[in-house]
């Protein structure tokens, strides 16, 4: 439940950045239809790819002309909100129905639309143990999820109404809060209508010939981050974890900063599971004894988008005496800022492909 809590946090964020942009944007609807597959990114739910998903999704879109420089930044791009239906077409995985805060950013004279977006999504069928023992692809009916498009686009072919079509994935994945957690990414097309909800012609885009820099000096960062996870044990029980994060960043200009910096974790999942290999695995020379805290090294990078910035960033355990998942880590996620020092963040903590656990956090930038 705390993960759910965090993900609906994580969404409210965004929406929120969906109002921040001038009220003179104008809006749009757009519904897709998509088909496609199941992407085989682990052996493990290779029974569970046995026909073809389809689905639809239903935005909302705010369009920005540069009333704030953000927006020229990074050339227009849209906000906005959308619905996701999938039918996985398997009694096993059931089907998701998602809701989404989305970016949509233009190429090539804007008839190129690339969408990111994130939210979450209620899974109908997540494994039990008793009556979907074989869907061990979810195990929970909370899931976080990711909805990446690349569209070509036409508006107001026939009045305010356009067509859009391209490529479309969606990721589902509870991030390890429960086990069992082997997730699915579907790779699908999609085609569909696109609809002007103003009849009124559209601003001109505003265009500063020179942005103003932003130049700092090194800052000092202190974050706390925490949630709850579990080892792929089936039922060997949901844990808190607590990190204790500090780190310097440089501003590179408007849009980049450059971070290096360390993490503390006490993962309390790593506790019973050291239990648990020292009792059925003793061929693996664990003792019961051995230490559950890491400690890590990380640089990382920050995208600022407003008030929102993508951080990503890849560690290594300096401190490591029980083996989990290999010595490299990496974190992507969200950050949000509530004034120039606090920030609250959401990420998602994983070795490769492999999630840990999604992080909530607070932090202070001095």
């Amino acid at each position: 439940m705390k993960c759910s809590a965090c993900l609906i946090v994580a969404l409210a964020w965004s929406i929120g950045f969906f109002g921040q942009s001038s009220p003179e944007g104008q809006y749009t609807l757009d519904f897709n239809t998509y088909a496609g597959s199941i992407l085989k990114h682990n052996p493990d739910i290779s029974h569970l790819i046995t026909d073809h998903p389809m689905g639809f999704t239903l935005s909302l879109n705010k369009k920005t002309f540069g009333n704030e420089a953000w927006q020229q930044g990074y050339n227009y791009p849209d906000t906005g909100i959308s619905l996701v239906y999938q039918d996985m077409n398997n009694e096993t995985l059931g089907h998701h129905m998602g809701l989404y805060a989305h970016f949509n950013f233009y190429l090539l004279k804007r008839k190129i639309q690339l969408r990111i977006a994130q939210g979450i999504a209620f899974s109908t069928n997540p494994y039990n143990r008793e009556t979907n023992f074989r869907g061990n692809a979810y195990g929970t009916h909370l899931q976080s999820t990711t909805h990446l498009m690349l569209n070509y686009q036409k508006e107001n072919i026939i009045d305010r109404l356009g067509v859009k079509g391209g490529i479309a994935l969606v990721h589902y994945s509870n991030a390890n809060v429960k086990a069992p957690n082997t997730s699915t990414n579907t790779f699908a097309l999609n085609l569909g209508l696109i609809y002007a909800l103003s009849t009124e012609a559209e601003p001109e885009r505003i265009r500063i010939d020179s942005l103003p820099e932003i130049r700092e000096n090194v800052k000092v960062n202190l974050a706390f981050r925490s949630g709850i996870n579990e080892s792929d044990v089936v039922n060997s029980g949901q844990f808190p974890f607590y990190i204790f994060s500090a780190y310097a960043d440089k501003r590179l200009g408007r849009k980049s900063a450059i971070q290096l910096g360390g993490d503390l974790f006490f993962s309390n999942f790593l506790k019973e599971l050291i239990q648990f290999q020292s009792i059925a695995f003793p061929e693996n020379n664990v003792s019961a004894d051995d230490d559950y805290k890491r400690v890590g090294l990380f640089v990382g990078h920050e995208l600022f988008i407003n008030k929102i910035s993508v951080v990503t960033q890849f560690g290594y355990y300096m401190y490591y005496p029980f083996d989990f998942e290999g010595r490299t880590y990496n974190r992507i996620g969200l950050k949000r800022y509530f004034n120039s020092k606090w920030y609250g963040a959401l990420t998602l903590k994983s070795h490769a492909a492999k999630a840990e656990a999604v992080e909530l956090s607070i932090g202070i930038r001095l």
